[in-house]
C-alpha cells in the first residue's frame, strides 16, 4: 500500500490549494477514503471522508463550506480542494483509507496571515 500526497505549499490567508493523493497497492475503488492533517505540536485531526463512488462526502466543522473532497477511481487519485484558507489550516495533510492509518509522507500546507 502506498500513498503519494502532493500539492501543498505556502499560500496567503484567503488563498486556495488543491491537494492530490495517488494511491497504489490496493483496489482503490472499493475503499472509502479520508484526508487528515497534523498541525505542529498537535495530534492527527480528521478533515474529510468520501465514500467509494464519491456520492457521499463528510467534513469536519472547521473546514465545512471551504474544502471539497473528490476522487477519480479510474486514476486511483483522491483530491482535496481547499478554498478560503486560514492560518489555522497550516498542517501536514495525509490521505488514507477511512479505517486505516496515514502511510504517506504527507504534503505541507502553510497559510500565512
Amino acid at each position: 500500500v502506498q500513498f503519494v500526497e502532493s500539492g501543498g505549499g505556502l499560500v496567503q490567508s484567503g488563498g486556495s490549494l488543491t491537494l492530490s493523493c495517488v494511491a497504489s497497492g490496493f483496489t482503490f475503488s472499493v475503499y472509502s477514503m479520508s484526508w487528515v492533517r497534523q498541525a505542529p505540536g498537535k495530534g492527527l485531526e480528521w478533515v474529510s471522508d468520501i465514500n467509494t463512488d464519491g456520492s457521499s462526502t463528510y467534513y469536519a466543522d472547521s473546514v465545512k463550506g471551504r474544502f471539497t473532497i473528490s476522487r477519480d477511481n479510474a486514476n486511483n487519485t483522491l483530491y482535496l480542494q481547499m478554498n478560503s484558507l486560514k492560518p489555522e489550516d497550516t498542517a501536514v495533510y495525509y490521505c488514507k483509507t477511512r479505517d486505516g492509518t496515514p502511510e504517506g509522507q504527507g504534503t505541507q500546507v502553510t497559510v500565512s496571515s
